[in-house]
């Protein structure tokens, strides 16, 4: 008889147990709580899929598609690796898929109107959100491709390598467009605080 103890690990997708003979026998994986992944990640999905430039108000269905993507798919991942880069690369090629669609392309002019804390000084908040505005404003004017891996790496604190394999792209590949992308945002800054300035 296999021993209450005997170990259990995962291969490309499927449990291996040991049987009675010491022989790996290999049975499907078991398929993941989706629910319990839905509700610790849905915050997460949906601010990135915000911030790679979907629609308020397209925001729930693009999420709910996500999690429906991350359920046909789940034999493909890997437990050994890190969920949110995984989670990102489903979110990524939707917004990409998103975006190709002329009706869906258009420009953020700033952050979605949230509560305001009101324990800063007011003129702390006014500067605090007019700087959050322009990094956002800048992070929309960026290429979307360029824009994912800065948003991996420096928000999520992805390392490249996760997010090479996230989003399926080469690791020198995923390091120029890290390089690229923070040019890009460090120009795009400068354009649209430049702008403001001439029209304010």
């Amino acid at each position: 008889m296999k021993s209450p103890g005997a170990p259990i690990f995962f291969v490309k997708g499927t449990v291996v147990r040991p049987n009675s003979r010491g022989v790996a026998s290999v049975s499907p994986r078991a398929q993941p709580d989706l629910g319990a992944i839905f509700d610790k990640h849905f915050g997460f999905v949906w601010n990135t899929l915000r911030h790679l430039g979907t629609r308020p108000n397209d925001l729930e269905d693009m999420a709910h598609e996500v999690f429906l993507r991350v359920h046909a798919h789940w034999q493909q991942y890997d437990p050994a690796r890190p969920l949110r880069p995984w989670l990102f690369g489903f979110a990524y090629r939707i917004a990409m898929d998103y975006r190709r669609l002329a009706r869906n392309r258009f420009e953020m002019s700033g952050l979605p109107a949230e509560p305001i804390d009101a324990a800063p000084p007011v003129d702390e908040r006014l500067e605090s959100r007019e700087r959050a505005t322009l990094l956002y404003r800048a992070l929309a004017a960026m290429e979307l491709e360029r824009r994912a891996v800065l948003i991996l790496h420096y928000v999520e604190e992805v390392p490249v390598g996760e997010i090479a394999r996230a989003l399926g792209i080469p690791l020198n590949t995923a390091y120029s467009r890290l390089r690229l992308a923070r040019e890009e945002l460090a120009r795009a800054i400068k354009t649209i605080a430049s702008r403001e300035m001439r029209n304010g």
